[in-house]
């Protein structure tokens, strides 16, 4: 979260000067091999997020089936 807040203090030109020092570095032809890399990281750590939030609701919803049984 605090990523977030340090985002909103740049202004139009601070974000420009990144983009080109981010152009220099990887060159034209990088930059869109690393954007698929981040665009598959970011799927993978969704589609892990999404597996574990089915599993912590599986667990939840077998243990009130064991209390309401019992």
């Amino acid at each position: 979260m605090k990523s977030l807040l340090l985002f909103q203090n740049l202004g139009v030109w601070e974000i420009l000067i990144i983009a080109f020092i981010v152009l220099l570095l990887f060159g034209g032809k990088k930059i869109p091999e690393l954007m698929h890399g981040i665009g598959k990281g970011v799927k993978s750590f969704k589609k892990g997020m999404n597996e574990v939030e089915e599993e912590i609701n599986k667990a939840a919803e077998d243990s009130d089936k064991d209390n309401y049984q019992k």
